[in-house]
């Protein structure tokens, strides 16, 4: 990467979209800053995964930051709450479900947001979808719209106007299916990635949560096999 090249921070929390998304940010010409939250999710090994697949992108700066959301639980992902398994299409499409950590996309963007002011980076990555999701009120178009606003009101750096923030979403009005095939052209190996929000102590996926049943769908829809189910 030429040392010309602008920087990004990324968000990477080692699932399909993340690795898609950083995908895209490299083959936008941007250096890449890569930054996954350890935050007690019960899917904790998406971490691993999301080293592998910044080491496969080449991501010089890559870090791993400890945060304990279980302080405040709420979440089937930060507390003692029961994963909802084998949900029909009109369940995935009906309110927000108890796998949503509140606030966290806020949080995690504000966290990417305070490094990249210290790396004078202005553009942050973020895979979020408003199509093919579950139902989260922080992956919507409007969230970060105003996430953006928010940053060039309340940085040094947007006041004093030596930058301007942007927040890449290029995931946001994709299918699964066309991140996917999006991810397959870019070069992404699916087989490092890891979705499962209920995963068996080894890692193995569950199959069954919302996110395995959204992953399912995306590449059966997209006509590939999933690499990640042949290990």
């Amino acid at each position: 990467m030429s040392s010309d090249a602008p920087k990004a921070v990324v968000l990477v929390s080692g699932g399909l979209d993340s690795a898609t998304t950083l995908a895209m940010a490299a083959d936008a010409g941007f250096e890449l800053y890569a930054l996954s939250f350890d935050y007690g999710q019960r899917h904790r090994h998406e971490l691993e995964a999301a080293k592998k697949v910044c080491q496969a992108f080449d991501a010089q700066h890559f870090v791993t930051f400890p945060l304990d959301l279980r302080v405040f639980g709420g979440s089937a992902l930060t507390a003692d709450i029961e994963v909802p398994k084998d949900r029909s299409d009109d369940d995935l499409e009906a309110g927000i479900p108890i796998t949503y950590v509140p606030a966290r996309n806020t949080v995690f963007l504000s966290l990417a947001l305070a490094w990249a002011e210290t790396l004078n980076a202005f553009d942050l990555f973020i895979g979020v979808n408003a199509v093919d999701y579950s139902g989260y009120p922080d992956c919507r178009p409007e969230f970060i719209e105003s996430f953006e606003n928010m940053a060039n009101l309340a940085t040094k750096s947007g006041v004093e106007h030596s930058g301007t923030w942007k927040i890449h979403t290029p995931l946001i009005s994709l299918t699964k299916a066309e991140i996917i095939k999006k991810g397959m052209e870019l070069g992404v190996d699916y087989g490092l990635t890891h979705s499962c929000y209920d995963p068996l102590p080894d890692g193995t996926p569950c199959g069954h949560c919302d996110s395995c049943q959204l992953r399912a769908k995306g590449f059966a829809e997209a006509g590939f096999d999933d690499p990640a189910l042949k290990k």
